[in-house]
């Protein structure tokens, strides 16, 4: 496990826990440059998306939590007390993808009673830090409307809750979006924006978009699955947790890092472990809570010191000594050699544990919720280690190998293979 900040962590929980009323937080511009405040202090959003483990975001140096709605938010408030952390609060706002009617004025106005009981509910807990109104609102979307329900439900905002700054959160930086809200909704205070291969150039492309105001990035990561190779059967390829964890600190540095400008922070996607085309593309942890190479970076990003203990480091995985790019075609039943190539910092003894998927074909858009495939057993040898075999399925059709290797000190690396089988 990282070093946990014992001292500090006391500290913010007990001023945490003092606290009884909300908290103002506040929108700062002083010679063009952007800052938030929290009880008039400067607050560098240093945060995590997700609620899962909010004692490590603490204790590795993060101080906020980005939420999608207001389910299960009682409970992340209370974690966020007491860990000294704050909370941007999701507003679950419907999609047009998922069938809302922004031309229904009925369905338009209950959403925005709905809306208005949340805040209502929430605005004087002492870990709200802004609300986000809606995510990812502009994906599959045609009708501009939202923008105008968006706005009703900043007012709303503003008219009930004086202490905190209201957000929408778009997919990518569109100017054409970046438009509409500048136009249709001025009770916006902050932009935020999803990112992921395209974070190294978020603060060109928030200018080149006309934003001239602050923004948060509410969730940022990987490659995405859109933005990776994709094989001939259409699998996109996932980066290992190592390549993962060198493009989070690449990207982060030569970004947001360096924008004192208008950035006011960032939320890591994602604290925790989701499927979202496999069980290990989006989440930085593992689905029984080992932490990968990336948690590592994060802990340097937010707090400037490495873990004492680090996360292996997979250099390489093959599968018949072809790599995950190389289009791999096997034939059923056959036998074919694995290798994982991997070393931890501090030479603790490595474990491998290997799984085999049929390719997920449970694909859904903006981060819905997916189902994980079921493995399939006995295909790798039981007690495998570094090097091995893999035993083809004889169903033809498209799989993924899996590899988690772990240090035995709550670290792990991890990647895997698409391949597809068929006979010659």
């Amino acid at each position: 496990m990282k070093t946990y900040f014992g001292l500090a962590l006391l500290t913010l929980t007990s001023t945490a826990c003092a606290q009884t009323t909300a908290v103002k937080v506040e929108i700062r511009q002083t010679q063009g440059r952007y800052e938030l405040l929290r009880a008039s202090k400067p607050y560098f959003i240093k945060g995590a998306g997700g609620g899962q483990f909010p004692e490590r975001i603490r204790a590795y140096g993060g101080n906020s939590i980005r939420t999608w709605s207001t389910s299960g938010l009682d409970k992340v408030l209370a974690d966020a007390r007491k860990n000294g952390l704050t909370v941007m609060v999701g507003l679950d706002v419907a999609r047009e993808r998922h069938g809302f009617n922004y031309d229904d004025p009925q369905a338009v106005a209950t959403q925005l009673a709905k809306i208005r009981a949340e805040v209502l509910r929430y605005k004087d807990d002492p870990a709200v830090l802004f609300w986000g109104i809606g995510n990812e609102l502009n994906l599959e979307y045609t009708n501009p409307k939202v923008w105008n329900a968006v706005q009703q439900i900043a007012q709303m905002i503003h008219e009930v809750d004086p202490n905190h700054p209201t957000s929408t959160v778009l997919a990518g930086c569109n100017p054409q979006e970046v438009a509409y809200i500048k136009e249709r909704c001025p009770a916006v205070d902050i932009l935020s924006i999803n990112t992921y291969a395209g974070l190294a150039a978020i603060p060109q492309q928030v200018r080149a978009a006309g934003w001239a105001g602050p923004y948060v990035v509410a969730e940022w990561g990987p490659t995405g699955h859109w933005e990776s190779p994709v094989t001939p059967w259409k699998a996109s390829v996932e980066e290992t947790s190592s390549q993962k964890a060198a493009v989070y600190q690449s990207r982060y540095e030569a970004s947001v890092q360096k924008d004192t400008i208008q950035c006011l922070g960032t939320y890591v996607f994602l604290w925790g472990q989701k499927q979202e085309r496999t069980p290990t593309w989006y989440g930085i942890f593992t689905e029984d809570g080992k932490e990968s190479e990336v948690v590592d970076v994060m802990q340097y990003l937010w707090s400037g010191k490495w873990p004492s203990n680090r996360a292996p480091h997979l250099t390489s995985f093959l599968l018949n000594g072809k790599k995950a790019t190389d289009e791999i075609y096997v034939q059923p039943g056959q036998r074919y050699p694995v290798t994982a190539v991997v070393t931890d910092p501090e030479k603790d003894r490595l474990t491998y544990r290997y799984e085999l998927l049929p390719e997920s074909t449970d694909l859904k858009s903006g981060g819905d919720r997916e189902s994980r495939p079921a493995p399939i057993s006995g295909m790798v040898p039981a007690g495998a280690k570094a090097q091995t075999t893999l035993t083809a399925p004889t169903k033809e059709g498209a799989y993924r190998l899996f590899v988690y290797t772990y240090d035995g000190r709550d670290n792990v690396a991890t990647a895997n293979i698409p391949f597809y089988v068929r006979a010659k």
